[in-house]
């Protein structure tokens, strides 16, 4: 059933908050397991629903699934069927574009429906993944809504550079060169964390990959992979995003269960608006009197600033002193949020792939549309910081990346609620007595 948020904002957040396992970190994992062919024990694994429909994908094609605990699974895939993952779930998720890397390394042959995920027009090709899976051997092809790849004798290793530092690229060439013949060089390779957890869970279970976290990862083809036990990372992205809530409503929030190298970026941002951050072992804590410096924004690759913590930040610079700046360096088509966000009283102008934002003395309480996962993320802070009351609509973006949001921002003084779309507020109290 379609819902909404909604949030009466002005309330200063405070008290402590935990971040589940990072979803970007989860998503190749759980894929890469098919090259496994044993049984997995993952932990930490996010509640949500790009988790439970990557879940969906790899139960219909044969693995076998059981929860241990809301965060563990096993995971046996065995048995896994190539070419059997289920089109409608398939483009849902921009994250199922790991299925092609996985089948190619397992089966030598790969055929998957068109990825889905946020709408970020044509700035999100895959033409950096298919010019891998080529170097390695494979022919590609995409007609009538597939993607094609096979290796019709075998993979061989061979250099692959990358044109950009594309995750989902570098993540699809490790998955399928881990049993390739020789040795694979991956250039230019995307250095985030999530590419560290991916080449420790595979080295775990018996792959051979150095330099994850550089621009030159080697992954030296082995024969077979055996299970194991493994613990996600923290969500560095949820983490953050939190650390500017609490900015952004000058309240004083301690974030817990992270680690607080992957959110450097964010946290010196956060200090240049005037914002107070102590880092502790596995915590930060975020304080704010709600004054906030204007501040520039260039997003690039891991380990500058993210693109993902790009809008959560335009709200900041909304209701900071002065002008600000963001320039969007990785997704062109980013800043679909603008148009929502001024409906609650922004001053944003956009221009190609740069944003001017002035900044207001007070955000408004509107009714809005999330028009992906983190410009959701951005109109939550928003509602939050405004005066009156915020209604969200498009959760289901919301909920692609955060674990029970709602409840984890209840805990520290948040006024929301999730309602059925066609509720009003007075009707979900009257239900509620």
């Amino acid at each position: 059933m379609p819902t909404k948020m909604m949030i009466r904002g002005k309330r200063p957040l405070y008290g402590e908050i935990s971040v589940s396992g990072m979803k970007n970190a989860a998503l190749p994992i759980l894929f890469a397991t098919i090259l496994v062919s044993d049984v997995c024990t993952l932990e930490n694994i996010p509640g949500v629903s790009d988790i439970s429909n990557s879940l969906e994908v790899l139960r219909r094609m044969g693995a076998q699934i059981t929860y241990l605990s809301p965060t563990t699974i096993r995971i046996d895939t065995t048995y896994i069927a190539q070419g059997t993952s289920p089109d409608e779930l398939v483009r849902k998720m921009r994250g199922s574009s790991y299925l092609l890397g996985a089948e190619l390394g397992r089966f030598g042959k790969a055929r998957i429906a068109w990825p889905g995920g946020c709408d970020f027009g044509s700035s999100r090709p895959l033409d950096q993944h298919m010019k891998g899976f080529r170097a390695l051997g494979a022919r590609t092809d995409n007609e009538g809504g597939f993607i094609y790849a096979e290796a019709e004798d075998g993979l061989t290793g061979n250099s692959v550079y990358f044109d950009v530092a594309s995750v989902g690229a570098t993540v699809n060439v490790i998955l399928a060169s881990v049993f390739a013949d020789g040795t694979t060089v991956i250039e230019n390779a995307a250095r985030e964390p999530h590419i560290v957890d991916l080449a420790n869970f595979l080295n775990a279970c018996g792959a051979n990959i150095v330099g994850a976290g550089t621009s030159v990862i080697k992954v030296h083809g082995v024969t077979e992979l055996r299970g194991c036990t493994y613990t996600i990372i923290p969500d560095m992205i949820e983490a953050g995003t939190y650390m500017v809530a609490a900015a952004a409503t000058g309240g004083c929030v301690r974030v817990r269960s992270i680690i607080p190298k992957h959110v450097e970026s964010i946290t010196t941002k956060l200090c240049e608006m005037g914002v107070e951050v102590e880092e502790e072992d596995d915590s930060v804590v975020v304080k704010s009197n709600g004054k906030l410096e204007n501040v520039n924004i260039q997003t690039v690759y891991y380990p500058g600033f993210p693109t993902d913590m790009h809008p959560q930040f335009a709200v900041l610079l909304c209701i900071a002193n002065g002008i600000g700046n963001i320039h969007e360096g990785v997704w062109r088509n980013r800043f679909r949020y603008a148009e929502e966000l001024t409906k609650m009283g922004a001053q944003i102008r956009v221009d190609s792939q740069n944003a001017s934002i002035i900044g207001v003395e007070q955000l408004y309480g509107a009714v809005v549309e999330a028009t992906d996962l983190r410009a959701g993320a951005a109109l939550v802070i928003a509602g939050l910081a405004a005066t009156g009351v915020t209604e969200i609509r498009g959760v289901s973006y919301i909920k692609r990346g955060y674990e029970n949001m709602v409840e984890k921002l209840r805990g520290i003084g948040a006024d929301i609620s999730e309602m059925p779309l066609d509720d009003t507020a007075e009707q979900v109290v009257e239900k509620a007595n």
